[in-house]
């Protein structure tokens, strides 16, 4: 499972760093790549407890995805673009997590999506949780979009690394 695959990857990279390193902010604006990490694991969360609640519902939902939600699922990921959120949406993440919190957490990620495999192709389809800007997603599109958030934050890992002082 290629999601699973590429969590794993992110977790071990964790070892590469030092506190320091985690913790390092080049520019007040920009995120520390522990920041990065804490986002992730959130939003990994959020979106598995929004297939759960797919799981819980009993009404069918006829609406559908946004167009940028079809065109999101079309190509299978995020374009590579950065996405701004509205500032409410957007309050700066942890700092503060340790190599071995963040370790932990992403262990639990891992653990949750591999629970969650094992049912999401059993919930009814047209069970749906309202996205912000994609539209009504099942649970599979909901599972599905914690790879694709964790692909799109690639760039963003990179470019990060690339700011730190070795």
């Amino acid at each position: 499972m290629i999601e699973l695959k590429l969590i794993n990857t992110y977790k071990n990279e964790l070892q590469n760093y030092s506190l320091e390193q985690l913790r390092y902010k080049s520019e007040e604006t920009v995120w520390s790549i522990g920041q990065m990490y804490d986002h992730l694991i959130l939003v990994a969360h959020e979106y598995l407890d929004n297939m759960d609640t797919c799981f819980t519902l009993n009404d069918e939902q006829p609406l559908g995805k946004t167009e940028f939600g079809k065109h999101l699922y079309k190509i299978g990921g995020f374009p590579p673009i950065k996405i701004k959120l509205p500032d409410e949406l957007n309050t700066p993440p942890n700092n503060s997590d340790s190599k071995d919190d963040l370790i932990s957490r992403m262990d639990q990620v891992i653990l949750r999506l591999s629970q969650c495999a094992s049912k999401v192709d059993n919930i009814n389809p047209n069970y749906k949780v309202e996205h912000g800007g994609f539209g009504w997603l099942n649970a599979r599109e909901w599972y599905d979009l914690v790879g694709m958030h964790f692909r799109h934050h690639l760039r963003q890992k990179d470019e990060l690394e690339q700011r730190l002082v070795k």
